[in-house]
C-alpha cells in the first residue's frame, strides 16, 4: 500500500502545488490594477506566474533527467521574471509593498525548493 508521500504525477509535488497558488495569486493581485494595463503589467505578470507550475508538470514528463532539469530551469527564469513584474508593480504604484509582499514571500519558497528538486534529480540522473 502507497503512503500519502508517494508521487504518481507532478500534481502530486509540493513545489508544483506552491506554484499553482502563485499563479492563482498572480490573478487575484492583478484584478486590482489599472484597466489599462490588461494587456501590459497584468497579463505579464499572470503569464509568468502560470508558467511556473506548466514549466515544471511539462519537465515531469519527460523521458530524461536532463530535459526535465532544464523545464525546471525555465520554471526558475520565470519565477524572476515574476518577481521583476510585482517589483515594477509597486515602483510604478499600480500595487502596495503589501499588495506584493505574500507573492514574494511564496516566490522564494517555491524557489528554495525548485533549486532543491533540481539538485535531487541532477543526483539522481548521475
Amino acid at each position: 500500500m502507497a503512503n500519502d508521500d508517494t508521487i504518481r504525477s507532478y500534481r502530486d509535488l509540493r513545489v508544483w502545488k506552491e506554484a499553482m497558488e502563485l499563479a492563482a495569486e498572480c490573478y487575484r493581485m492583478t484584478r486590482a490594477f489599472p484597466r489599462e494595463e490588461v494587456f501590459g503589467l497584468t497579463s505579464q505578470i499572470r503569464r509568468a506566474g502560470a508558467s511556473i507550475p506548466a514549466n515544471i508538470a511539462e519537465g515531469y514528463g519527460r523521458e530524461s533527467a536532463g530535459s526535465y532539469v532544464q523545464f525546471l530551469k525555465n520554471a526558475q527564469g520565470s519565477l524572476k521574471e515574476l518577481e521583476t513584474h510585482l517589483l515594477l508593480a509597486v515602483k510604478t504604484e499600480m500595487a502596495s509593498p503589501g499588495d506584493v509582499k505574500p507573492g514574494l514571500d511564496r516566490a522564494e519558497a517555491v524557489g528554495k525548493m525548485l533549486r532543491g528538486l533540481i539538485r535531487s534529480v541532477q543526483h539522481a540522473g548521475a
